[in-house]
């Protein structure tokens, strides 16, 4: 099932916590990996990717469905790895979860 509220939000761009600057962003700081939950096709990643890009302070996203697992490249003088997890928790439908051993 396709988290429908996420992909809405995603094509109206409402997304909340979102500060699209439309400058250009640095090579990321600092990277950090999240376990994700609710992931149930690859639109889900994707559309996870397109929503942190978007984040201030967030250069790089890649997710990947099966191993629900994202990793995001982030400056840390603009964000934090907390406000990242907040945020996917909050805005997104997803969670994130301890990592896996």
């Amino acid at each position: 099932m396709i988290r429908r509220d996420f992909i809405q939000k995603l094509t109206a761009g409402g997304a909340t916590g979102l500060a699209v600057t439309g400058q250009a962003k640095a090579a990321p700081a600092r990277t950090v990996t999240f376990q994700v939950t609710g992931f149930t096709c690859i639109t889900c990643a994707i559309g996870l990717e397109v929503v942190l890009k978007g984040f201030r302070g967030v250069a790089t996203a890649t997710a990947a469905y099966p191993a629900g697992k994202v990793v995001v490249g982030f400056d840390p003088a603009l964000t934090s790895e907390e406000t990242i997890r907040a945020f996917i928790n909050k805005a997104t439908g997803f969670k994130v979860v301890p990592s896996k051993a």
